[in-house]
């Protein structure tokens, strides 16, 4: 179903709205009536907004100075966070897509893009399905290169989870990076991952690398469970503003600025595609009172 320029999917307790015009953000995603994301004001701009959710591709997080390094060329992409000087979170979320199809639960939008304004021969096909049952909500990622070159690809989504006081957050993971004043990786160190309260996770800004693919959620409302799978699977950025209502659990494909940090390539590279190959990402979210 259509609504006010976006799509609204329901089934299995859950219910999501889609902005295809904007990026293909969510801009609400909630379960039983109850929140799991923080809501996008109507007419807000999701790329703006500490709200909803967003895909990041055909890279994640940030690169220093937009800096791209590709077989011995270095392209320079527009710089979007100018605070830190850098390129943060891809190009997909700029454009919007294409709904190829819909039911009442289940949708599945399409984008052909390109870098070519940035002259970068970075060009790829991306395919989105959101599908809503009794399973969760899943979030699928096709991102190919449609292009005629071998090229990096890398690819993510960054939700904003409703926080009330007193909700728990735990994962497993074996590294996470140490970072400078601009949230870039500097060192990485050993790691359990997290489990606890605020006190365990607010303020982070922070990626885990050697991720076993689940975390969970624990409000004092419910309980929700979120497992990745594909390029999805090993690395975590976690964004925990001091003092906010959010919590950003965020699977990527990818440590941030991996191309001009090859020291952390081990952790998370960008995945060199060549012509007609794809990444494929999966997200899963259930729920329980």
């Amino acid at each position: 179903m259509a609504a006010a320029g976006g799509l609204v999917l329901a089934g299995g307790g859950w219910e999501a709205a889609l902005l295809p015009g904007q990026g293909a953000a969510m801009a609400r995603l909630a379960w039983r009536g109850r929140d799991i994301l923080v809501p996008l004001p109507h007419g807000a701009d999701p790329n703006g907004s500490f709200a909803g959710a967003f895909l990041m591709a055909p890279w994640t997080n940030r690169l220093d100075a937009g800096r791209l390094p590709v077989a011995g060329t270095t392209y320079h992409l527009p710089v979007n966070r100018i605070v830190d000087d850098t390129a943060i979170h891809g190009l997909v979320r700029d454009a919007a897509w294409t709904v190829e199809a819909q039911s009442g639960s289940h949708a599945v939008l399409a984008q052909t893009g390109d870098a070519e304004a940035a002259g970068i021969p970075w060009h790829w096909q991306a395919r989105l399905e959101v599908s809503l049952d009794a399973a969760g909500a899943a979030v699928a990622l096709t991102l190919g290169n449609a292009g005629a070159l071998p090229f990096p690809f890398g690819c993510g989504w960054h939700p904003f989870f409703l926080r009330p006081a007193g909700t728990r957050l735990r994962f497993a993971a074996g590294t996470l990076f140490a970072r400078d004043a601009r949230c870039l990786p500097i060192a990485a160190q050993p790691s359990t991952g997290v489990d606890g309260d605020e006190a365990a996770y607010e303020g982070l800004d922070t990626h885990f690398a050697g991720w076993d693919g689940v975390a969970e959620i624990r409000r004092p409302d419910l309980a929700l469970r979120i497992a990745a799978a594909g390029a999805w699977a090993g690395n975590l950025q976690v964004f925990a503003p001091a003092g906010s209502g959010i919590l950003c659990v965020e699977p990527v494909s990818h440590v941030p600025d991996a191309p001009n940090r090859p020291d952390f390539a081990r952790f998370g590279p960008l995945g060199m595609l060549a012509p007609g190959e794809s990444l494929q990402a999966r997200v899963l979210l259930s729920a329980t009172d």
